[in-house]
C-alpha cells in the first residue's frame, strides 16, 4: 500500500469564500501515483470547511444565504464565544458544511458522480488557509 500526504495553501482574501479545489485535488491524484484507493481532504481550520457539492454560483449564493440565517455573524454578542474573537458564527457554519470528504479512486481517478466538486469552504477567512489531502492505495 502506498501513502501519500500533501498540505495545500490558500490566501483567502475575505471573511466567507466557496473555493473549488478540485483540480488541485486531481493534481495530488496524478502525483501520488496511486490508481486504486481513497482520498481524504479534510480542512485544518476549526473554521472551515471542505465538501462536495455542485459548482454552480446560485447554488454558492444560496449557501451564503442559508448558512447566514442559521447562524448569522452579526450581531458578535449574540454568542457567548465572542470575547476575545469574534468568528462563533464560522465555527457553526462549520459544524454545518462538515470538515472533510472522502471520495474512492478507481482507475487513477476520482470516482464522482455527475456533477460532484470538492469545495473549500472558509467562514473566517481574510489570511492563509489550509487543507490536507491523504491519499492511500495502490
Amino acid at each position: 500500500m502506498i501513502s501519500y500526504r500533501k498540505e495545500l495553501w490558500f490566501d483567502i482574501t475575505r471573511r466567507r469564500e466557496f473555493i473549488n479545489i478540485t483540480p488541485e485535488i486531481e493534481r495530488c491524484l496524478a502525483e501520488s501515483g496511486i490508481r486504486e484507493g481513497l482520498l481524504l481532504c479534510n480542512a485544518m481550520h476549526i473554521t472551515a470547511s471542505v465538501f462536495i457539492n455542485d459548482d454552480e454560483s446560485g447554488l454558492h449564493q444560496d449557501f451564503e444565504v442559508w448558512l447566514e440565517k442559521l447562524a448569522p455573524e452579526k450581531p458578535y454578542a449574540q454568542y457567548k464565544h465572542n470575547g476575545y474573537e469574534d468568528n462563533a458564527d464560522a465555527h457553526l457554519k462549520r459544524s454545518v458544511m462538515g470538515r472533510e470528504v472522502v471520495v474512492a479512486v478507481t482507475g487513477g481517478k476520482l470516482d464522482f458522480g455527475p456533477w460532484e466538486q470538492i469545495f473549500y469552504g472558509e467562514f473566517d477567512g481574510k489570511r492563509r488557509k489550509r487543507v490536507l489531502v491523504k491519499i492511500i492505495g495502490e
